[in-house]
């Protein structure tokens, strides 16, 4: 869908871009969204519809720390964002190393090995999305850092020129985080999303085993003082008369802030266990939210829960982006949160108040052992879903063919009532699945015209709830990466989730199962939605109108070109800001699951990719790194 009146306002637009926001400045890279608004939007414009063709292999590296799962070591899943700061690039790997990198050529400049266990300790595979850096202003050793975390709960910090450790830095250049989980403490603190930096703190968000336990460690925020390691204020989001029977809702994204409001948004996650609620049915309004954080005191300033009592997992999967719209001739300071439903929250980042109109929709009920279900859930129907998540696809023929009616028949045998199905004994398609419309990618946007980008999954899955007594009874209940047999121990039921796919693999599901979006958000109107990147199954690559899911997300320039990997096929591409039409593309090792850094260095301006790969996409994993800069 194309909406030739405002893509004509989009050319426009761009062409009287001088009047552009702080936001808009962005030359450097320095953080995970490219800056602490979560914009993913760079001021590059050399690159352009007219020019990107021109593009070209600036250079290639490989850091060397890459696992398939067939060794001893489990797979790597590595989805880093390069972080350009300081005349360099940083990168950290799911060896829990830092490499520095020469921006323009690739080399090498210096490894720092945190010498951390190599272990799956809370996810199915060694998982890293990137560093931070920071800097003081002042001249001397490790007064510019960049911060690791690993999966054991440790946070090194080391100097940004050198790579050596900063001793003043709390035990010798370690934070041990995990002395700050003394309750339910059946899993380690994981640090696999790098800090938030605003100012001289970091804002410190963690992971855990999902799936696993009813009662777990609840999620908490931690702000560290990023000079000396100490701890400066903890916020909680579960209330302490709850914590004996759930956990969880913690922070395991990226996070986003504004320091002139001085807030810090949390993307907050869903309480354990997360397919069945039956001992957690009192409220719990900070999990499944947008919540906002005074980042002197970690008071809370405000809260907009997106799910009430979530049984699907449909934690808030990526970093609210801030962006200043247009309304009634006022210009308000708003906040947009995708969410795994497809949903597109709009908020006044001041109050959390919306600034389009939110209805609550009647949705089906548990019958589930104990479970309590809420009568209502907030829609989100401005802007428009993404994905069209809101009906579940058509069975696709071809599938059903092959399979001789078994995607029919599966249709007709599992329950669907719509969204917010209850998980149930039965099975219940899911739709959209656990991995969501979007996830941690997140979305881009232009400040410039507060025009929002999309990538977005659109996958079916099927779960069910398997009675304790006959889940102990299953010899092989083992699970892979967020997929197969999870225990929920404590609760009366394990799981089993998996895509809805007939014998031969094929999704029963019609496509597109990709999608690209662009939306105003003055207005809310969707701009145009297209099917984005290619399925691949057994080597075979899907027709363009198929569409492919997605991990990661995408980067929008001042030039009016989006860069996004995040497609099954292994391809990175350049799109049309004003159609979402491929520009230009190249095939890497294994699916980009990461953002791009778009950046500025020595007046030439690169864009480059880890390439990391996800076998939540297909098994296929790298090491590479690949930059992109225009032809001489």
């Amino acid at each position: 869908m194309i909406l030739p009146n405002r893509i004509t306002a989009l050319i426009v637009s761009s062409l009287i871009g001088a009047s552009v926001t702080a936001h808009a400045q962005q030359s450097e890279w320095t953080s995970f969204h490219g800056d602490i608004g979560s914009t993913k939007f760079s001021n590059v414009q050399s690159l352009t519809p007219e020019t990107v063709e021109n593009l070209e292999r600036a250079w290639e590296f490989h850091t060397g720390d890459v696992a398939d799962g067939s060794g001893e070591l489990p797979e790597t899943v590595w989805s880093a964002t390069p972080v350009y700061a300081n005349e360099t690039l940083y990168l950290g790997t799911p060896f829990y190393r830092i490499v520095a990198l020469d921006p323009a050529t690739g080399e090498e400049r210096w490894a720092y090995d945190s010498e951390s266990t190599l272990e799956a300790l809370t996810q199915p595979a060694l998982k890293n999305r990137g560093v931070a850096y920071w800097e003081s202003g002042q001249a001397g050793t490790c007064e510019k850092r960049v911060y690791l975390g690993t999966m054991d709960a440790e946070l090194h910090a080391v100097d940004a020129d050198t790579g050596a450790r900063c001793e003043a830095f709390a035990e010798g250049g370690v934070l041990n985080v995990n002395q700050w989980n003394t309750v339910n403490d059946v899993f380690p603190f994981s640090l696999l999303q790098p800090p938030l930096v605003v100012g001289d703190t970091l804002l410190l968000g963690w992971a855990g085993k999902d799936w696993e336990y009813s009662v777990a460690p609840p999620g908490n925020l931690l702000a560290i003082d990023a000079r000396s390691g100490d701890l400066l204020w903890e916020a909680s989001f579960i209330p302490e008369e709850m914590i004996p029977r759930t956990g969880t809702a913690n922070i395991w994204t990226a996070m986003t802030a504004d320091p002139e409001l001085g807030l810090v948004y949390a993307p907050v996650s869903s309480p354990s266990p997360n397919y069945w609620g039956g001992d957690r049915t009192d409220p719990i309004p900070l999990a499944t939210s947008v919540t906002a954080v005074d980042i002197e005191t970690g008071e809370i300033a405000w809260s907009f829960q997106h799910v009430r009592h979530d049984i699907w997992d449909y934690d808030t999967p990526s970093a609210p982006s801030l962006v200043d719209i247009e309304r009634d001739g006022q210009t308000i300071p708003a906040l947009v949160q995708a969410t795994k439903q497809g949903f597109l929250f709009v908020l006044d980042r001041r109050t959390g108040e919306p600034l389009f109109d939110i209805e609550d929709r009647p949705t089906p009920q548990s019958t589930a052992e104990g479970e309590v279900t809420v009568p209502t859930q907030p829609f989100a129907m401005t802007p428009r879903p993404v994905g069209n998540p809101m009906e579940l696809p058509d069975v696709w023929w071809l599938a059903d063919l092959v399979s001789f009616g078994q995607c029919s028949r599966d249709r007709e045998n599992y329950l669907y009532e719509g969204m917010f199905t209850p998980p149930s004994e039965q099975g219940t398609l899911f739709f959209p699945g656990t991995a969501g419309a979007t996830n941690w990618g997140g979305v881009a946007i232009d400040p410039r015209n507060a025009t929002l980008y999309v990538n977005a999954s659109r996958i079916v899955q099927l779960i069910r709830l398997i009675p304790r007594a006959e889940y102990e009874q299953l010899d092989n209940a083992e699970g892979g990466n967020e997929e197969g047999y999870s225990p929920q121990e404590g609760s009366p039921y394990g799981i089993y989730l998996t895509d809805w796919s007939n014998w031969a693999g094929m999704p029963c599901w019609a496509p597109p199962f990709g999608t690209f979006s662009a939306y105003d958000l003055n207005t809310g109107d969707l701009l145009y939605e297209t099917p984005f990147g290619r399925a691949q199954l057994e080597g075979f690559y899907g027709l363009e109108s198929w569409g492919s899911p997605t991990l990661g997300g995408p980067v929008i320039t001042a030039g009016g070109v989006v860069f996004i990997g995040a497609s099954v096929d292994s391809h990175v591409r350049a799109l049309d800001a004003r159609t979402g039409r491929e520009l230009w593309s190249d095939l890497v090792e294994a699916p980009a699951v990461s953002i791009p850094a778009v950046f500025t260095h020595q007046g030439v301006d690169y864009v480059v990719f880890a390439v990391g790969g996800n076998s939540i996409l297909k098994p296929e994993v790298s090491d590479q790194v690949v930059a992109y800069r225009l032809s001489e």
